[in-house]
Formats: C-alpha cells, sequence, structure tokens
C-alpha cells in the first residue's frame, strides 16, 4: 500500500509539471540540449550590468569604460562564436563555462585576479539562478533573455556594428525557441536548475529585499503576478465524464494574486512585461558576497565533481571548439590597460583568494591539444589562435586603477 501511496505521489508531481498538453514527458535524468544558448546569453547579460554600474560608480573616463564594454560585447555576440553556441549540445560543467567567462570578462584593456573573477563570477550565477526560480512559467525564461538583450543593446545604441550582432542573435533566438512547447521548456528550466542547485552564495541585494535566506537559498513567495493565461487560485471546478461542469466550490488562498494585463513580448522589440532579467545594479546599492554555512558543508561534494572525468576529453574538445568561435582582439601596444578589482583593497582580495574553498574556486580548466598532435591538431590550431598576448604591467596609481569594482556592490 505505501508504494502504491508513493507512486501515485510521483505521478500528481509529474502531472504539475507536465500538464497535458505541454508535450512529451521527459524521461528522469534527461536534460535539453538548448539551455546552453540561454544560459551563457544570460550569465553574459548579468556580468554586463555589473561591469558598467562599476564603471560609472569608479569614474572611469568615458571613452576607456566604452571601449571595455564595447570589446566585451563585441566578442560575446560574434557570429562564428553564436553558430557554435546554437548547435545542440549538453551544458558544460561550472569549471569548463567559468572559462568561457574568463576569456570573455579579458577581451579588452580590462584584467582580473582568481578572486575577483570568482566574485564576478558569483553574482552572476546567484542572479540568474534568482530568475530562474522565479520566472512565472519556464517559456519566461526567453522573455527574461530579451531583458538582458535589450539592457545590451542600450549600452551600445552609438555603436550600429555591434547592434547589428546582437539583432542577428535576437533573430536566432527567436527562430530556435520561438516554436518550442511548453514542455520543451520546461526541460530546459529543469536543466537550468539541475546546473545551479549547489550553488547557494548569499548576496547582500537578495538578503535586504528578504528574497533570500542566510543560509543562501531563495524564499519563493506566495503572492504576486501570475503566470499568464492562468487564473486566480480560489475557485474549484468538478467536471462530469462529458466534460461539463457539474459543481463549484470555493478555498481561500492565503496570498495577493493578480492577473498580469498582457502577455510579455517575443518579438524582436516591445514590452517584455516582466522585470526578472532587467538591470538590478542601475540605482547603486551595496552588493556583497559571502560563502553561506551551506555551501561550504557542500564542499565535500562538490569535490567528488572535480575527480577525473572519463567524460572530461570529449567536454574539453568542445568547449575548444567553442572557445575556437570566440576572436580575442589583442590590444594595441599603446592602449594602457588597468586592473579590475572587486575587492576595497589588494589585501581583501588576497584574502578572499586564500579563505575561498579550493573545491568552491572555479580554476580556468586548462585545455591541453600536444599530447596527442595528429588526433588534435584541430583543437591546438583554435587554442593558439585563442591565445591573447599578456599586458604589460602599467605603473599606475591606485586612483587610476579600477579598485574596489564590487566593494559597494
Amino acid at each position: 500500500r505505501r508504494w502504491r501511496r508513493q507512486s501515485r505521489k510521483r505521478s500528481d508531481l509529474g502531472g504539475l509539471l507536465f500538464p497535458a498538453g505541454a508535450g512529451p514527458r521527459p524521461k528522469s535524468g534527461v536534460m535539453s540540449t538548448r539551455t546552453l544558448p540561454l544560459l551563457f546569453l544570460n550569465l553574459g547579460g548579468e556580468m554586463l550590468y555589473i561591469l558598467d554600474q562599476r564603471l560609472r560608480a569608479q569614474s572611469i573616463p568615458g571613452e576607456k569604460a566604452r571601449k571595455v564594454m564595447n570589446d566585451i560585447i563585441t566578442t560575446m555576440f560574434n557570429k562564428k562564436f553564436m553558430e557554435e553556441l546554437f548547435k545542440p549540445q549538453e551544458l558544460y560543467s561550472k569549471k569548463a563555462l567559468r572559462t568561457v567567462y574568463d576569456r570573455l570578462a579579458h577581451a579588452s584593456i580590462m584584467r582580473l585576479n582568481q578572486a575577483s573573477m570568482d566574485k564576478l563570477y558569483d553574482l552572476m550565477t546567484m542572479a540568474f539562478k534568482y530568475q530562474v526560480l522565479l520566472c512565472p512559467r519556464p517559456k519566461d525564461i526567453l522573455l527574461i533573455t530579451f531583458n538582458h538583450l535589450d539592457a545590451i543593446k542600450d549600452f551600445i545604441q552609438d555603436s550600429p556594428g555591434i547592434l547589428n550582432q546582437v539583432d542577428e542573435t535576437f533573430r536566432q533566438l527567436i527562430d530556435t525557441y520561438g516554436s518550442l512547447s511548453d514542455g520543451e521548456f520546461q526541460l530546459i528550466r529543469q536543466t537550468l536548475l539541475i546546473f545551479f542547485q549547489d550553488m547557494h552564495i548569499r548576496v547582500s541585494i537578495f538578503l535586504k529585499d528578504k528574497v533570500q535566506n542566510s543560509n543562501g537559498r531563495f524564499v519563493l513567495p506566495t503572492s504576486g503576478p501570475l503566470p499568464w493565461g492562468t487564473e486566480v487560485p480560489g475557485l474549484i471546478r468538478i467536471f462530469n465524464s462529458k466534460g461539463d461542469e457539474i459543481k463549484r466550490s470555493e478555498f481561500v488562498h492565503g496570498g495577493n494574486y493578480f492577473l498580469p494585463l498582457r502577455e510579455g513580448s517575443f518579438d524582436l522589440y516591445g514590452d517584455r512585461v516582466i522585470k526578472l532579467g532587467t538591470n538590478m545594479y542601475s540605482i547603486s546599492r551595496p552588493v556583497e558576497t559571502h560563502m553561506s554555512g551551506t555551501a561550504k558543508k557542500m564542499a565535500s561534494r562538490m569535490k567528488e565533481n572535480t575527480a577525473p572525468n572519463p567524460l572530461a576529453k570529449e567536454e574539453l574538445n568542445l568547449l575548444a571548439r567553442l572557445m575556437g568561435g570566440l576572436e580575442i582582439k589583442k590590444p594595441l601596444s599603446t592602449e594602457a590597460g588597468f586592473r579590475l578589482n572587486l575587492f576595497t583593497s589588494d589585501e581583501e582580495e588576497e584574502h578572499a583568494a586564500l579563505t575561498r574553498p579550493e573545491e568552491l574556486s572555479y580554476q580556468v580548466v586548462s585545455i591541453q591539444a600536444d599530447q596527442d598532435q595528429e588526433r588534435n591538431e584541430e583543437l591546438s590550431r583554435i587554442m593558439e589562435e585563442f591565445e591573447v598576448a599578456e599586458q604589460p604591467r602599467q605603473s599606475t596609481s591606485k586612483g587610476a586603477d579600477l579598485l574596489a569594482m564590487m566593494d559597494e556592490l
């Protein structure tokens, strides 16, 4: 009897996640091969929000700040790179994906140490995790992506060439995801949540707004806007076998729900309606990140993930192919670079690097293509092209450096 009850519960849960008409229900353990573009673009959007806010807050000269943003966005939306990104494929590991963002963040004259990059990546990932958790329906992940791209277009409104690159990605998103069923979007959302499930970094903005608990887990609201196409809870309708309504009853839902006035636009231009994915740094607010106790306890579990993986070699081959689409422009020797520090001081950055658990530090994946030159000629060529000339160190004052980029974030 106990087994039958448990089976019934699982069946009911499946019905909630994948209602009738939502398309085929995925098998246990199946993940979407259409998730990577959405993950990459939304995390990239969050990275650009943070960089833009702090470049302005630290009074970096306008021309230099625009160059950093333009260089990163140009690289991010490179046509060849987007073609590789949109090919159906499984998600990369956290460390492998971090490698892509490390290269992307260094696509201009700005440089980050590992501790600062860790902090930037923490903010990016927790922001998008929050958005995925709170999106009213799985399909709205696409609207969140459009919010990010709309904001990115505002950053480059004076650069028509780069705008065309972003618009082309917009069209690719519409072509790729516009016809997906609700079930397929649910599988994408499930794949994203699996990717984020062990990440519980506390972010001060979320803590102050009481949408995150002290253990790093997010608070799901019991009130607010409902998904488009649904009704305010509180009414139970009972139908007979012919589909005729025969009885109604009401219940108190205990929340404060309201219906959206319209559905968000899935076109190239339009009102997305939902605010998830918009720039939460547009108003200067102090933001800090902290490792929660839960995250530290997860270190032993995550350490298992760093063990040798029989699929690691294949993942690195795929990753190198993806990164081969990134065209990193080498800075001119006359361009003065600057180091970006996400902490209040160099000492605090060094302390963060020493105290962060090794298992939770996303060190850049090293891709070695020279051990089997015959089989990896193409991989080797890609990595040689991808190498970025190291910027000569400039002796600049602390005022000239972009110090404490995230000290007030």
